[in-house]
């Protein structure tokens, strides 16, 4: 009996430091995954300083003149550059990302869902490179030769526009997985009881599924922005890589993931240059942050009105 009792204790021993063990390491897995973008910040910031020494931070961020043997660093074209490639690749993909996701959902059979889950995996893992080749040798020409005569235009095809173009297709997959599994959470009684009163599909979807995933929505848009703010390789290869503020969509951008790739690694010599190259990804940095604080504030303020 008693050494019945000293192995139950010593089992419970056991199981307590196993358990403060598991406790421990899951505990410090969660504070580095909280503390890794300050971490980022700091080191973006300190990175930066140096250029923060010799130019002011407006001149930096709302100046144009980029001629970095001057230390004259105006980065206000890659950063319009960015916002504009990044906003309109949004609207192209926003409404293909959620009708399609309403209509494999609400619409389509289990099939076809299960067909579409692997082909929508595979356009996600296929490399950036790929894309931007696919670009090069149809997107570009499309653009150069029917799209922008349209509009009266002459242009080599290397634009904004192509650059949005690609990139949306790009950041599809991204969305429209999150989307599918957003409008699967919504509770199927749902719309069992709309459609039990007497409204349409679309109106049962229009006002029931949609306002229940509302708040999903607007995350993965969200996450859709910054995925899409820094995508570099596809978007380098077709958008131009010119310095100057485009004023339409059919001039060439510079964005600043494309500055970065194309700069970093012959300029690290040369601290201003190098410093200027890291103030970038800060910016990058901070937008994302922007974008996400922005989308997360949308969900909390349509939360507490509806609540």
């Amino acid at each position: 009996m008693l050494e019945i009792l000293r192995k139950l204790n010593l089992y419970k021993l056991n199981r307590i430091i196993i358990n403060n063990i598991h406790t421990k390491w899951m505990l410090l897995c969660f504070v580095f995954i909280i503390i890794m973008p300050f971490l980022m910040a700091i080191g973006l910031y300190f990175k930066s300083r140096f250029l923060f020494d010799k130019v002011s931070l407006f001149d930096l961020l709302f100046t144009s003149e980029w001629l970095p043997t001057k230390a004259k660093f105006g980065f206000l074209p890659f950063i319009i550059s960015s916002l504009w490639v990044t906003v309109l690749a949004l609207l192209f993909s926003a409404p293909i990302c959620l009708l399609s996701a309403i209509l494999l959902t609400q619409y389509g059979k289990s099939r076809i869902l299960n067909i579409m889950h692997p082909v929508i995996d595979i356009l996600a893992g296929i490399p950036s490179v790929v894309y931007g080749v696919w670009g090069i040798l149809i997107i570009v020409p499309l653009v150069s030769d029917y799209i922008a005569p349209i509009f009266n235009i002459n242009t080599s095809g290397y634009s904004i526009l192509a650059g949005a173009i690609v990139l949306s297709v790009m950041i599809i997959p991204f969305i429209l997985n999150i989307l599918i599994e957003i409008f699967k959470a919504v509770p199927v009684e749902l719309t069992e009881v709309s459609l039990s009163l007497g409204a349409s599909r679309w109106e049962t979807i229009k006002y029931v599924v949609i306002k229940k995933a509302y708040p999903g929505i607007i995350s993965a848009f969200g996450l859709g922005v910054s995925r899409a703010f820094g995508e570099t390789i596809a978007v380098l290869m077709v958008v131009g890589n010119v310095i100057k503020i485009p004023t339409n969509v059919f001039q060439p951008g510079y964005p600043l993931p494309a500055l970065i790739a194309n700069n970093y690694g012959e300029m690290m010599s040369i601290p201003m240059y190098d410093s200027a190259l890291m103030f970038a990804a800060f910016i990058l940095f901070a937008v994302v942050l922007i974008f996400n604080f922005a989308s997360r504030m949308a969900i909390i303020k349509y939360e507490k009105k509806f609540k």
